[in-house]
């Protein structure tokens, strides 16, 4: 059964003393870099019910600065994340290879850390239970900590224990009192979609047990400036981890990463494991140390690594309109494939609406029927597709392109290609 808590109210970014300029949110310092200014931008989970067409729609800036003291690339935070995350679009089952991501991520670390009926595996945004479950049915204690209710209710149904909260102090504290610290304490893709990172890691030293080990999943900022991966860019992301800035935050908490993976999941992501700072048992692995290399030979620890990235980003947007122009000339037509966070991003800042996309499509049900934050575009079912027939299928969660290539290669029976704009536009035959 879920225990239900009061909300905690996420803190918001402060201004620095020293006139306008917004404060990192890990260190205070006045943040006057831009990394990439991708304009004005809606909440890119915002789907837009039909009966709200002729409402208006709020736009905030979708503007990322670069910290010249500790390099955390992050946004202002203009909508708390309250506001974002207590009724979420985002269901993680729905992606298939994300599943079995999360199964092999399973069946590793219960072996690399012995986890059995006596351990308690906590994950942090657990989402619909898509994780958990595979340690519910391998009977190891699991629960999860999920703020948006509606994607709890999905995972209870599924048999996975989930307290209703965001997670931070407050939140770790209450679980410790009622006997539940961590063996095992995970998050994937959550540090990004975290305002107060100093209240939200110093709630992992607390719920994590000692002798313990945490991992986190993210987006890695090195590979999202060299692959072009603006559309990562929303404000449900706060902030952009490089290692060496992840280290730094965890350090200030009394927490140790002693080991590190590269992954190829969203285009390019790291997995971080932690533990406390005093368990000297956990030494530190030489993929710490080549990590720590390879973001210094990037010059990861330098402002200058970061200045050419905002035209860098717009000559990618000139590409994939030239590309979509001359389509439309040529009388093509086009449909998009998924209504994923990253493409309302996309779509958004390069202006692309009904005149280039004709509409959507994607299997989340909770999308299906609404149109698209900021451009309108309307969502539909996969079976679209083929009632369409198009002569490109734009997919919009490139990270997935593999497998939506597969589970669409029927396009090509009517001479269908698929459209991919993530690092550069490219046509699939």
């Amino acid at each position: 059964m879920a225990t239900t808590q009061t909300h905690e109210q996420p803190r918001t970014v402060s201004r620095s003393h020293t006139g306008g300029a917004p404060a990192c949110r890990f260190c205070g310092a006045a943040l006057s870099h831009t990394l990439v200014d991708l304009g004005m931008s809606p909440l890119c989970e915002s789907y837009v019910p039909a009966d709200r067409l002729m409402q208006m729609e709020p736009f905030y800036p979708l503007h990322v600065y670069i910290c010249d003291q500790c390099y955390l690339a992050q946004l202002e935070e203009f909508v708390p994340a309250e506001e974002i995350f207590t009724e979420y679009a985002y269901f993680s089952s729905y992606a298939d290879s994300w599943v079995e991501h999360a199964r092999l991520y399973t069946e590793m670390i219960t072996k690399r850390l012995g986890l059995d009926r006596k351990s308690l595996v906590v994950e942090i945004a657990s989402n619909d239970g898509y994780l958990l479950q595979h340690f519910v049915k391998r009977g190891i204690p699991a629960i999860g900590v999920e703020p948006a209710r509606n994607i709890a209710k999905v995972a209870i149904e599924r048999g996975v224990p989930t307290v209703i909260n965001f997670f931070g102090v407050a939140t770790a504290r209450q679980l410790v009192s009622e006997g539940m610290q961590a063996d095992l304490l995970l998050g994937n893709n959550v540090l990004a979609q975290v305002p107060d990172l100093n209240d939200f890691v110093a709630g992992m030293k607390i719920m994590l047990k000692p002798g313990g080990v945490l991992t986190m999943e993210f987006p890695h900022l090195l590979r999202l400036m060299r692959e072009n991966q603006f559309d990562t860019i929303y404000h449900e992301h706060f902030s952009y981890f490089s290692f060496m800035t992840v280290e730094k935050i965890f350090a200030r908490h009394g927490l140790t990463l002693f080991d590190v993976e590269e992954l190829p999941t969203h285009g390019g992501s790291l997995r971080i494991y932690g533990r406390h700072a005093e368990d000297s048992v956990k030494p530190l692995t030489e993929r710490v140390f080549q990590m720590r290399a390879d973001e210094e030979t990037a010059g990861l620890n330098t402002l200058g690594a970061y200045r050419a990235f905002d035209e860098q980003v717009k000559e990618t947007k000139r590409k994939i309109l030239a590309f979509l122009i001359e389509a439309r000339r040529a009388g093509k037509t086009i449909v998009g494939y998924g209504a994923p966070g990253k493409g309302n991003t996309l779509l958004n800042y390069c202006g692309i609406r009904t005149d280039f996309i004709d509409f959507t499509v994607d299997r989340n049900t909770f999308k299906q029927g609404k149109f698209l934050p900021g451009t309108r575009i309307p969502i539909h079912h996969p079976d679209m597709i083929r009632n369409a027939q198009p002569d490109y299928l734009f997919i919009l969660p490139w990270n997935f392109k593999d497998e939506i290539i597969e589970q669409n290669a029927f396009i090509r029976e009517w001479g269908g290609k698929f459209v991919v704009p993530i690092p550069e536009i490219t046509v699939y035959e």
